[in-house]
Parts: structure tokens; sequence; C-alpha cells
């Protein structure tokens, strides 16, 4: 394998909202093609550690931080923002389809990169939509608001959105918590076909999600990395008792 093993690597990330500390000195890699679910408790730090590798952290005022977040070896505010972004795509814990149909939500990010193309862009949303498991359902409907959609497929549109203008890297902020069981089978089901193409790092307060999607678990508690390691290793032998006091339920 060329480059740097991890494709995101956090360096003692510390994050501040102001004066309080959401984030203290985190270190962790997070190799290729793997699913990292971040868990603990509200407010515990996950989200923002999320944020920090596509540098969305930085829309909220006053917010400061140290330390590094790295894409492929390079801190990412080396990158240009647009261009992070599209490298690493977010998908957000509410739905948020644009008031647009179908089709131009899932184009929305290839027509920011100036294509026009009426062809490329049909193969290009035809081919995100199947691969977020969707285009049977609205393969008839492309002209549609997406807004007219059920809750779990208006997600599986966002995730179309996000893997139109081909990342490297997905971001979940807790994809499935507004959703019914069966849309959230089928967003599991999603992840599980996208590892082989992506990496994927989804943060989830649902302890059996984290267990069924996940490669390795990262545990947080008041803004620092408790533990991390093989997700089976974090459920069933913890090293930190910590850890096991927030998998088996006994806070949380």
């Amino acid at each position: 394998m060329t480059g740097p093993r991890a494709k995101l690597e956090a360096k003692a990330l510390s994050v501040h909202y102001g004066e309080v500390r959401a984030l203290r000195d985190v270190s962790m890699e997070i190799p290729r093609h793997e699913v990292l679910a971040l868990i603990g408790p509200s407010g515990c730090g996950k989200s923002t550690f999320l944020r920090a590798f596509n540098r969305m952290n930085e829309l909220v005022p006053g917010v400061t931080s140290q330390g590094q977040a790295l894409l492929d070896g390079q801190p990412v505010d080396h990158f240009d923002v647009v261009d992070l972004r599209r490298r690493v795509g977010m998908v957000f814990q509410k739905s948020n389809p644009f008031p647009k149909s179908v089709f131009e939500n899932v184009a929305y990010g290839l027509r920011i990169a100036g294509e026009n193309d009426r062809r490329v862009l049909a193969e290009r949303v035809e081919a995100s939509l199947k691969r977020a498991a969707l285009w049977d359902e609205v393969k008839d409907r492309l002209g549609d608001s997406a807004l007219a959609l059920s809750g779990g497929q208006q997600q599986r549109v966002c995730i179309a959105r996000a893997l139109a203008v081909e990342p490297e890297v997905v971001l979940m902020d807790e994809p499935a918590s507004a959703l019914d069981p069966i849309s959230t089978a089928k967003i599991e089901e999603l992840i599980h076909e996208l590892r082989a193409h992506y990496t994927i790092v989804i943060v989830t307060h649902n302890m059996q999600q984290a267990a069924r999607v996940s490669d390795r678990t990262a545990f947080f508690f008041m803004g620092e990395l408790v533990e991390v390691g093989t997700t089976e290793q974090i459920f069933t032998n913890p090293k930190e008792q910590r850890t096991e006091d927030y998998v088996t339920g006994k806070f949380g």
C-alpha cells in the first residue's frame, strides 16, 4: 500500500468551543476501508471529533483547536475546504435533502464542481442511487421533490448525494437515529456494502448498531478517547473499567 497506512489520523487533537473543552488531546489512526464506530454519552466529543476531519467545526463561532487532523498524512487545514469536503463526505443525523428533485439533490455536488453534461450527470446519479440502495425505489420518481420521500429514503438520498462526488471518506453522524427499524436496517446494510470502497466513521448512540456495522470501536468520555480497539474486544473484553461500565449500561 502506497502512502501513509492511516487514511485519517488525529494527533493530540483538542477542540474548545469558547471556554468549553469538547476534545482533549485525542490521538488515533483510522486505516483505509475501515468502519470505525464512535460511542459514548451525549456531549462526550464524538461529533466534534468526526467534524474535525472535514473542518465543519470551523463553522461554529469561537471554536479553537490544537493538534492535527490528517487526511492521507496531510493536515486537513492544508486542503482547500471545498476539495476537502468533496473527499471527506458527511451524512448528518437529520436527513437534509434540498427542496429540489431527487435527481437534482444527488447531482448537486457535481454541478457545483462544474459538471453540466446531462449524460454524465444521469450516469453518476444512477450509480450513486444504486450504491445508496435506493435506485429501484426512486428510478421512476427522479423528477419528484426529495421532500416527498419517506424519512429513510431521504436519508439515503443524502448518502447518494455524498457519494456522487466520489469521496474517499464518509462521515456519518448518527445517520439512523431518527429512522424506523426497517430504514435503520437498510442504512446498516448499506454501510456493510460501502466499506469496500470507502473509509467510514460513524457516530452512534446505539450499542447494537456499533456492534453490527463496525470493524473497530472508539469509546469517548468527557472529551477524552478512553479506549479504541476491535469492536469485538471493546464489547466483550474492554481494557478500561469506564468502557465496560458504558457498554454494559451502567451509565450513558
